[in-house]
């Protein structure tokens, strides 16, 4: 007889990380592909620390997080930039 769990577990297959911080922006790694977010686009991460923006968690696959700055991107945002101008005031 199977059971069935209450909660689905973490999906542990699921991976973001932080590959390279230059002075024109950073390099991240999502499930084995590649994307730059630059400081002129994503200005939030200028000031931030190192240890900061290493500080980054995925979530369910299309949701990046970084708690310490409390910012939220979406994948498909930078899947898809021109799909999603960016505006600031």
């Amino acid at each position: 007889m199977l059971k069935k769990l209450k909660k689905p577990g973490k999906n542990i297959s699921a991976k973001a990380e932080i590959q390279n911080i230059s002075q024109e922006g950073i390099w991240i790694l999502v499930n084995s592909k590649e994307f730059f977010m630059s400081f002129a686009q994503f200005p939030w991460f200028l000031k931030a620390s190192i240890e900061q923006i290493y500080n980054l968690e995925l979530f369910h696959d299309t949701h990046l997080h970084w708690p310490a700055l409390d910012i939220d991107i979406e994948l498909a945002s930078l899947k898809n930039p021109a799909m999603y101008p960016l505006k600031y005031s």
